[in-house]
């Protein structure tokens, strides 16, 4: 098995560039117009619903994050809604376009990604061992906040949206 070994020191690397091209597409569908995407909305939704399982299975199974998780949930939900709020939805030749909230989205984001700094300058990440990864309540709950923003507002545009095309008497 050579190709593993060889690919070994590229993968800290690698990782790292797929985190940071995952923070990019975030932040990008954060700022200006979006266009509307049924298709990507739903798979979104599915993938959050799944992550969003994954830490309610963590709060459950991993010693002292639970308040962490539960905190995020419920903060997550709060800002999705006011974000919802603010956020602009309008039907476009045939066409659904919103335009979120930059503050709120940017502000998740930065917290993500500060959180993520912190933890990777700490060390975190760094020997690879399996021990290196710590549920810490902080992380998990930020984690959650982000995630169920990102599930709420998923939702609340699909909501949105699917009364706007109907509105516009576009065939659903």
């Amino acid at each position: 098995m050579p190709a593993p070994a060889a690919a070994a020191p590229l993968i800290p690397y690698l990782s790292m560039a797929a985190v940071g091209f995952l923070v990019y597409r975030r932040a990008r569908r954060s700022f200006g117009v979006q266009v509307w995407k049924p298709g990507a909305a739903v798979a979104r939704f599915t993938l959050l619903a799944l992550v969003m399982a994954s830490l309610a299975f963590a709060a459950y199974g991993l010693a002292g994050v639970a308040p962490g998780i539960g905190l995020g949930t419920l903060a997550g939900t709060a800002l999705a809604v006011l974000s919802l709020r603010l956020t602009d939805t309008q039907w476009r030749d045939g066409q659904g376009v919103y335009t979120p909230n930059a503050w709120i989205g940017g502000a998740l984001m930065m917290l993500l990604v500060g959180r993520l700094a912190w933890r990777w300058a700490d060390g975190a990440f760094g020997d690879g061992s399996a021990g290196a990864f710590q549920a810490s309540p902080l992380t998990m709950g930020i984690a959650a906040t982000v995630v169920m923003y990102s599930l709420v507002q998923v939702a609340g545009l699909w909501w949105r949206m699917r009364r706007l095309r109907q509105a516009s008497g576009t065939a659903v």
